[in-house]
């Protein structure tokens, strides 16, 4: 018997000026669960997560899940694959968008391991950094042997960079809203001439005008 996969679908905006967001959710043997972030063009993201399975005998999540695998998939607004990948229990993986707007992305857990399910459920914790958010800056500031003032005005720049990006993609989007709003004027002031001119000559045609 073929195996159904479900898959839930939730739509989380992560703002520029919050570090990280982080989150858990459950999953089963089977399913599969997708997330949305809406991300401006060229900005880094990285996602990390780890998994536990629940053990009956102790009635609680095990603390690592050794053996289990996790595949990622990330797509783009045009529903193009940028990331596919197999990973183990525990994870991490980037990418950069190259094209403004709704990114999803997809876990599941790997379907050669039924038996670490045994039929109960997986908690996948996961926690997700956006834009300048993923620099690492203490290792910058060792690097390039910044200053703390020095340092301070690097991450301000690079906020500065991170919100011009938000900034324009929600000024197309803005766009976009106001373009199809007039679109959609038109077309009803189109429709409202053309039925009048059709009622018009119905009547006509029924002498009653």
């Amino acid at each position: 018997m073929t195996s159904l996969v479900s898959c839930a679908c939730f739509l989380i905006s992560f703002a520029w000026f919050v570090p990280s967001n982080a989150l858990y959710f459950h999953i089963g043997e089977t399913e599969k669960k997708c997330f949305i972030e809406e991300i401006p063009d060229e900005t880094m993201v990285i996602g990390k997560y780890r998994t536990q399975l629940w053990d009956k005998q102790t009635n609680s999540y095990l603390p690592s899940t050794p053996g289990l695998g996790m595949h990622v998939e990330i797509k783009d607004p045009d529903t193009k694959i940028i990331l596919s990948r197999q990973y183990g229990s525990d994870g991490r993986f980037t990418f950069t968008s190259h094209t403004p707007g709704e990114h999803q992305i997809c876990l599941h857990s790997n379907s050669t391991k039924m038996a670490l399910f045994a039929g109960g459920k997986l908690r996948v914790h996961l926690d997700i950094q956006v834009g300048e958010h993923t620099n690492n800056y203490p290792e910058i500031a060792a690097k390039d042997k910044l200053t703390e003032l020095q340092l301070r005005v690097r991450q301000l720049l690079d906020q500065v960079e991170q919100i011009q990006k938000e900034q324009n993609y929600q000024r197309s989007t803005n766009q976009r809203v106001l373009w199809w709003s007039i679109a959609q004027t038109f077309i009803l002031i189109i429709t409202g001439i053309w039925q009048m001119r059709h009622l018009k000559s119905f009547f006509e045609a029924k002498k009653l005008v």
